[in-house]
């Protein structure tokens, strides 16, 4: 599979191909996935949180069952933040393919999913385009830049 460039700093990512399909390792759930594009940008934007913005490993958490209208769905990432009992999510994070185009309907799925999590953080990527929003105070506010750890731990 030919993987596309990133908007996102290169990550050191483990493959391995197993019956002639290519697998990579996700570090949050400490096994090999199926590649697929969507996986790809899912994992590059894992890496970039954590080895660039300084985002807890262990409050990291990939493909978050969320229950949508009773249907049992995966928000991408989710980010948390605290410690103990007051733990609570703080980032919400939404990938799609790089062919696929960023618009309305990824932000309306991330915010049906934010219904249950009431982050604060809102991120759409394509692994091209990445779109991050503030929704605290009642507001949807669109930030140019991904927030740092520090950043969202200041604010929580």
């Amino acid at each position: 599979m030919i993987l596309p460039a990133l908007n996102l700093p290169q990550s050191s990512l483990s493959f391995k191909n197993i019956d002639g399909k290519t697998f990579v390792f996700d570090s949050q759930r400490k096994k090999y996935v199926r590649l697929t594009p969507e996986e790809w940008v899912r994992q590059n934007l894992v890496r970039f949180m954590i080895d660039e913005l300084g985002y807890p490993e262990g409050l990291v958490a990939v493909e978050c069952c969320v229950d949508v209208n009773g249907m049992k769905r995966r928000a991408d990432i989710v980010v948390f933040a605290g410690a103990g009992s007051d733990v609570a999510p703080v980032l919400i994070a939404e990938c799609k393919a790089p062919s696929v185009a960023i618009g309305r309907t990824a932000f309306e799925q991330a915010l049906r999913y934010n219904m249950q999590f009431n982050t604060r953080y809102i991120v759409i990527s394509n692994g091209l385009k990445h779109f991050c929003a503030d929704i605290s105070d009642g507001k949807t506010v669109i930030i140019n830049h991904f927030p740092a750890w520090d950043e969202m731990c200041a604010s929580k």
